[in-house]
């Protein structure tokens, strides 16, 4: 392919040849402080993909490691036209390689840097850009850091959401029901982050993204000023105004996004009834299987399995040392043995129900049990390791220590190990396994 270029100046022996066997890098698409963004091909397939190489030594010690692991966690989970996929994360003993989807056609901001867009145009990319914010707000995730250089424009001119590094997810959100991490990128930042009472996630997603709606119809920043602390006052008080090109409904939907009292901004779902938004505007309808997803709209359960590559077998083994990103599981076991993973969850479901125990399957292949006592519950997940074996993460749920011991040792793990004909591990014992490129 003409795309494909000598990678070698460039790139270390790690990614000189064909990484893993699968992906052939390209030219240097970008570089910042701590990653690099390269073209590549996959050998087998001839999709194009970009691979993002993160090095780890120059995350060590810093903040971002903490980054790194929750951008593969939210990446992973989510599954939108709109968008930017992971398809897999894969690593050697000094760098991380994201392989996502490639946008070709660059970012938002390199488009709008050129001259403001028409108010159709501004509100066709909105409308974009609100389907996939309200998918990750009903998902419990949160992006922090909407700007038109997150935003990227693929080949056929649609928005894709992209970089979830400074994301926020439910768990992360304190006992007063809000996050109160500083983040974001000054101009775009809403004022309840500058006056550091903790935040609603979802709430500072619109605020951002009324400022790209400005920026995309206005060509400027509603809040600009060389001096740092005088745009924050602007943004505080929310000291604004719209072009004279501007139409009054759009004037009158700024007004809503861009207001400084998070209790009456609008939310994603009022957004659809404004006269402004309202015009042209279809439900952007997909199937989350067809981007990757477990489940399917109306949430079905999925027959997907989850096969582990080699980040996930490293992350496993003590031989490579993950910890800075990756905590050791709580309270759980991983064992491996012998099987498919649709029998695994057969047998969990059948020791379930004869312990009375209640049944609710999970995105992937996985379940969780619940027991009547609201302190107990397991998590079990399945991932295929090869053709004929699998890996069993068992992970318990609440405080309750004994009945999770009397479930998991007495009921379920002899179930399972009478299934196999392989000897267990639990996860501090797991061999060391070789990865290409190490």
């Amino acid at each position: 392919m003409p795309e494909i270029e000598h990678a070698a100046a460039a790139a270390s022996s790690e990614e000189e040849t064909a990484l893993f066997g699968k992906y052939e890098l390209g030219r240097l698409l970008g570089c910042g402080a701590f990653a690099k963004v390269y073209y590549a091909r996959n050998v087998k397939t001839g999709q194009s993909v970009a691979v993002k190489i993160i090095n780890k030594k120059k995350l060590a010690g810093t903040s971002l490691a903490g980054n790194v692991k929750r951008e593969i966690s939210i990446m992973s989970k989510l599954h939108h036209p709109h968008i930017v996929r992971l398809y897999e994360v894969l690593a050697t003993k000094t760098k991380i390689f994201f392989v996502i989807e490639l946008v070709r056609g660059g970012e938002l901001f390199a488009k709008i840097s050129k001259g403001r867009f028409s108010e159709d145009l501004s509100r066709r990319y909105f409308h974009q850009l609100i389907s996939a914010i309200g998918y990750c707000h009903s998902r419990g995730v949160f992006h922090r850091d909407l700007k038109p250089e997150n935003l990227l424009i693929d080949e056929n001119g649609s928005l894709k959401v992209s970089d979830f590094g400074l994301s926020a997810v439910r768990e992360q959100i304190r006992p007063d029901g809000l996050l109160h991490t500083l983040c974001g990128t000054p101009a775009y930042v809403a004022p309840e982050i500058l006056a550091k009472r903790g935040y609603d996630g979802a709430k500072v997603d619109v605020w951002s993204c009324g400022v790209v709606l400005f920026v995309l119809a206005a060509g400027y920043l509603p809040f600009n000023d060389p001096n740092l602390m005088v745009m924050y006052r602007k943004i505080y008080k929310g000291e604004f105004r719209c072009p004279r090109w501007m139409s009054q409904e759009l004037r009158r939907f700024l007004s809503k996004l861009l207001d400084t009292n998070p209790e009456t901004r609008i939310t994603v779902d009022a957004m659809t009834r404004d006269p402004w938004f309202k015009k042209g505007y279809k439900e952007i309808k997909f199937h989350e299987e067809d981007y990757g997803g477990g489940f399917g709209s109306k949430g079905v359960r999925s027959e997907k399995v989850v096969d582990l590559n080699a980040f996930d077998i490293i992350s496993f083994s003590s031989g490579l040392d993950l910890s800075g990103l990756f905590q050791q599981m709580d309270g759980g076991e991983r064992v491996v043995l012998q099987g498919s993973p649709e029998k695994v969850v057969e047998l969990v479901e059948e020791v379930a129900v004869a312990a009375g125990l209640a049944v609710r399957w999970k995105k992937e292949c996985g379940v969780e049990l619940e027991g009547a006592n609201v302190n107990f519950g397991i998590g079990v997940e399945v991932y295929r390791l090869t053709a004929e074996m699998v890996v069993i993460e068992v992970n318990r749920r609440g405080c309750d220590v004994v009945a999770f011991r009397d479930v998991w040792e007495n009921k379920l793990k002899p179930k399972l190990l009478c299934s196999s004909s392989i000897a267990t591990t639990s996860h501090h014992e797991l061999p060391e396994l070789q990865v290409a490129g190490d």
